[in-house]
């Protein structure tokens, strides 16, 4: 907060003792700008979603070991833009199926992005009363729509939420639970149904990954070099604020569902700018009302829940060390340890728990370690060297 506040006045912005709320999110990205000289919509040119959806289906056939086709046609489609997908495993037979609704349509289309299932995996509901019925997921975006020749165009955090949501796709696809009311993301606890998209998301911060997706939709120039690498260092850029941010969120939700009393001695906004003083660096305005808009704790499933976005980030982030500690550029033990993923994070769905679940896959319980190095709070991993290509 003092180097932000340093660096508005040495923009000529308001002495430090009148630096508001919002102000902070706006010199926090001309911040950003001066150390990395990245603007994201300067980066869009570079991420076309064609490009990105392509290095994602090659990064889940590395890891997964699946093959993911253009399947237009075969199903019915409710709108023109909607693209249908199969998934076939390593000897060409399909598992899995899924549309992709990219484009943000306004009129008929919320904002945001999720998966949903369509249909789930289910042994009772097969069609022949042998094989299982396989699964089916809808993926819907709502990226900038394509204009003649130029692409539907990206920023970065764009391409970490088709990332994020193709995880929990993933998780829906390659279950091999045949009980449809614990198959896919079904069944399974809120502090871990958000693993799988959020350990998606830790490959779209490793340098190969992004050079395979980020090239000029013009020219083809790839990204350059030095800016791929100020991406990756943007990471940790304010990250402890960000913590302090959920920190607040995470306990307003769980003492508004646990201990708030209506008409009692606090309001709501009391609890609010009681637990701000503890996790705010500048105290809350008196009039904010944030809580009318925090639609995860009253017209979501999250309410009482807001949490597991933070405990699925540590087993996520343990999850991905995995890989981290193999080594990733040793192509071999990464493709093992993503076939054992598969085999557990992504199979097991909601038929074990889900401290079993990451036990079958980590051999051990999670541990915060890897989700504060990510944050850059403890010094980073030194990963395995990589294996001799054959």
């Amino acid at each position: 907060m003092e180097d932000l506040k340093n660096f508005a006045e040495g923009q000529g912005a308001k002495k430090v003792s009148e630096f508001n709320h919002w102000d902070i999110q706006f010199w926090s990205e001309r911040l950003r700008e001066f150390k990395y000289g990245i603007n994201e919509e300067e980066l869009r040119p570079f991420f076309s979603l064609p490009n990105v959806i392509d290095g994602l289906f090659g990064l889940a056939k590395m890891l997964f070991d699946i093959d993911i086709q253009p399947a237009d046609g075969q199903a019915p489609v409710w709108n023109d833009d909607v693209k249908f997908f199969c998934v076939n495993n390593s000897l060409g037979t399909p598992i899995a199926y899924f549309y992709l609704d990219p484009y943000s349509r306004p009129s008929e289309k919320r904002g945001g992005a999720w998966v949903n299932e369509v249909i789930a995996r289910s042994h009772a509901l097969s069609h022949d009363g042998t094989s299982s019925r396989l699964p089916v997921a809808h993926m819907v975006c709502n990226q900038t729509p394509p204009l003649g020749l130029k692409p539907s165009l990206m920023t970065f955090r764009e391409v970490e939420i088709v990332f994020h949501e193709f995880g929990h796709a993933l998780q829906h696809m390659l279950t091999k639970q045949d009980e449809g009311l614990v198959s896919g993301f079904r069944g399974i606890e809120w502090d871990a149904v958000e693993l799988a998209s959020q350990f998606m998301e830790n490959w779209c911060y490793q340098r190969d990954i992004i050079i395979s997706i980020a090239n000029h939709y013009e020219t083809r120039e790839n990204l350059p070099e030095e800016v791929c690498m100020k991406i990756l260092s943007t990471r940790t850029f304010h990250a402890t604020s960000e913590l302090l941010r959920k920190l607040r969120l995470v306990c307003v939700d769980l003492e508004l569902h646990s201990k708030y009393i209506p008409g009692g001695s606090e309001s709501i906004y009391d609890i609010d700018q009681r637990i701000g003083q503890k996790t705010q660096i500048i105290p809350l305005l008196p009039e904010d009302r944030f809580l009318c808009s925090f639609g995860h704790i009253f017209a979501d499933e999250y309410a009482t829940g807001f949490y597991s976005y933070w405990w699925a980030e540590v087993m996520s982030s343990d999850a991905f060390s995995a890989f981290e500690e193999a080594g990733l550029g040793n192509v071999k033990a990464v493709k093992e340890i993503g076939l054992k993923f598969r085999e557990t994070i992504l199979a097991e769905g909601g038929g074990k728990s889900p401290l079993e679940v990451f036990i079958d896959f980590r051999g051990r319980e999670p541990s915060t370690e890897a989700m504060l190095r990510r944050y850059g709070l403890k010094p980073p991993l030194v990963a395995a060297a990589a294996a001799p290509s054959s």
